[in-house]
């Protein structure tokens, strides 16, 4: 099948003047401007959000990556839509897609059109509705997607080093979305074409709005409503910001959280309570609209790294209640899973089976954590009244289901279509969720038959897992369940593997840099990981992100639920003395790992990691590596570190 071929007969939503012709248009109810290129996949926040108006009857158009530098004419080149311009900018918060953990621009970007670097500005989110209030003053500007859904309150923005205010503020967007946003963003839809002003939509469940300070009610309804400590006052002081992490966490993993409200000097920030989570025919209603599946033909002959990653892959939850600190997903999808049908799942397979360079391989069964596939509470009475940020820290919840054999019925069913030779399984798996030994027998037989498929058959060669610290001290502020249970994991993988002749490598994930991580933790990690055989590849600095448990730690010196001080590495020279532990088996680290032993009086570790060649004689003949110095670790020369990976 030739390129004109396959996208002869597909319908993308309009992204010009000249495809709205064709279509015969006489006007646009939604324009969507969009940080990433415009890909029609059910992964990418745009080609829902239109897709989902579009089957309601709505006339969406999309502006990818807009010029932003020039006369704007890309704002205005669709003239002024009928009901808003809708905002997002992008799969990732800008800023994570710009720089790296170091503050060091990064040179591609995995969502444009051969991974072009500087096709968005930092902070679309601001920049574009700053642009279209300036053109179009009287239309309404619906800002959504990560970026903004993390930043709906104060926040600390690592790459500003400063704590801002909701982006509400320095947009001056009409509503904010946040979440997972089909339904608000219908809702909207809906009452501005049934005539209500945006100044009318104070209360839509999933959505914040600025206001006049003067709006917040005297006496609160403290069942339904709760007042945060000012921006003002949390810039005066970091433990009151702490403090009120906990409360916006708590109401983001709520089943139904409350309304909060926050003043930043004369006005204040309204964010309406979550909505529960959605149906199963909610979630299929979505995942099921007329998506061509393929980047835009203004692409052909591009390649999009980010689409490479998911054109055969398959989503079948959202949600995810692990509640990982520095992790973002159940403050954005929720704590709470919303599962497909197995109809709607294999119908997406069946899709892609027909895709013309389909070669028999599903990249990915998967979700935001792979095995959390239709799983939630036994009484869900009790989900509905839960706190907590975890159902899997520090213990997995009594009152947690987690029976795998849904799953295996998925790949199963999926396995045996004669187009598929192998399902892979892409997505993080939550080991300590699959080993978790319930009060069910039956199902406890089912989860061990789960890890054994998992490893059997849905491994591509190599099972990326995250057991991201090796420290039970650091492990608990990240809430992670114990280092011995990877091992415990590994234990299993191994044997399988032996046992079934299978030449197959499993790859842990590692953080350093983590609050409450100390560089001793480090070289306790070096130690364990090379016991167990690790030349590790997959690893990073921790990057502090907009509305994470660990991010409010790294920035204020406290864990938010006790208020308790916490370390944090904050200088470069700091995260370079803790990152150079992973490659502890490079020999240009070596020299300065010795040294470093020796002074934080770790003596003990030398041995365990450089069994000989470690003597005062050793470290006399070598020049001390300048910390400050890119080349001593990054330099590109080294084989291992380019085929390092960030998370």
């Amino acid at each position: 099948m030739t390129e004109t071929e396959l996208y002869k007969d597909k319908q993308w939503l309009p992204t010009t003047k000249k495809e709205i012709e064709h279509l015969g248009w006489d006007y646009i109810d939604v324009i969507i401007f969009s940080g990433d290129a415009y890909i029609d996949h059910p992964s990418m926040g745009s080609a829902v959000i239109g897709r989902i108006l579009e089957a309601n009857g709505y006339r969406v158009a999309i502006v990818p990556q807009p010029n932003w530098r020039d006369d704007l004419r890309d704002f205005t080149k669709l003239g002024k839509p009928r009901l808003f311009f809708g905002v997002s900018a992008g799969a990732m918060d800008s800023m994570v897609n710009h720089y790296t953990a170091n503050r060091r621009k990064r040179s591609d970007d995995a969502y444009t059109p051969n991974g072009k670097a500087g096709m968005r500005p930092d902070y679309p989110s601001i920049i574009y509705t700053q642009a279209l209030k300036k053109l179009y003053p009287d239309v309404p500007v619906i800002i959504g997607g990560i970026e903004a859904s993390m930043r709906r309150l104060s926040h600390y923005d690592y790459w500003q080093d400063t704590l801002r205010p909701s982006i509400l503020i320095d947009s001056k967007a009409d509503i904010l979305v946040y979440g997972m946003g089909e339904k608000p963003i219908l809702e909207i839809a809906n009452y501005l074409r049934d005539g209500k002003q945006i100044s009318e939509l104070t209360d839509i469940p999933q959505t914040a709005i600025c206001v006049n300070a003067s709006s917040i009610p005297e006496h609160l309804d403290s069942e339904k409503e709760e007042l945060l400590h000012s921006h003002e006052e949390c810039l005066k002081d970091k433990k009151l910001h702490a403090a009120n992490f906990k409360v916006i966490e708590i109401e983001s993993n709520k089943w139904q959280g409350r309304t909060l409200w926050q003043k930043v000097g004369n006005r204040a920030v309204k964010v309406n309570g979550t909505n529960p989570p959605l149906s199963e025919s909610e979630i299929d209603s979505s995942f099921d609209l007329p998506y061509t599946r393929l980047p835009h033909p203004r692409y052909r002959g591009k390649r999009i790294p980010a689409y490479e990653m998911i054109r055969h892959s398959v989503n079948m939850h959202r949600g995810c209640f692990g509640g990982c600190s520095f992790c973002t997903i159940s403050a954005h999808q929720g704590k709470f899973i919303a599962s497909r049908s197995k109809e709607s799942i294999l119908k997406e397979v069946k899709t892609i089976c027909k895709m013309e360079d389909f070669k028999g391989y599903i990249s990915d069964l998967g979700g935001p954590s792979a095995n959390m596939y239709k799983m939630g509470g036994k009484d869900l009475s009790k989900c509905q009244k839960c706190l907590r940020p975890s159902c899997l820290f520090p213990k997995p919840c009594v009152n947690l289901n987690n029976d795998h054999s849904p799953l295996l019925d998925i790949y199963s069913m999926v396995d045996k279509l004669p187009e598929i030779k192998k399902s892979f399984i892409g997505s993080g798996v939550r080991y300590d969720l699959s080993m978790h030994k319930s009060d069910n027998e039956k199902i406890n037989k089912i989860n061990k038959k789960y890890n054994e498929e998992l490893i059997v058959k849905h491994v591509s060669g190599r099972l990326k897992v995250a057991p991201e610290h090796t420290s039970d001290r650091v492990l608990n502020l990240m809430r992670k369940p114990s280092f011995s249970q990877f091992e415990e994991f590994k234990g299993i993988f191994d044997k399988i593997n032996n046992d079934m002749g299978l030449k197959q490598q499993i790859i842990p994930y590692f953080i350093s840099s983590h609050p409450g991580c100390s560089e001793a933790d480090m070289a306790e990690l070096a130690v364990k990981t090379k016991k167990l055989n690790f030349h590790l590849e997959q690893v990073q600095d921790f990057t502090p992100t907009p509305m994470t448990m660990s991010t409010e730690m790294y920035y204020t010196g406290y864990n938010p639920y006790t208020l308790e001080p916490i370390y944090t590495a904050h200088t470069k020279e700091e995260k370079l003395a803790q990152r150079k532990y992973f490659f502890w088996y490079e020999n240009e680290f070596r020299t300065d790992i010795i040294r470093s032993l020796q002074r934080i009086k770790r003596s003990d570790l030398i041995t365990e990691l450089f069994p000989g060649g470690t003597g005062k004689s050793y470290i006399a003949n070598k020049p001390k590596p300048k910390v400050n110095d890119k080349s001593n670790y990054y330099s590109p020369k080294r084989k291992s570190r380019k085929n390092t990976k960030s998370i």
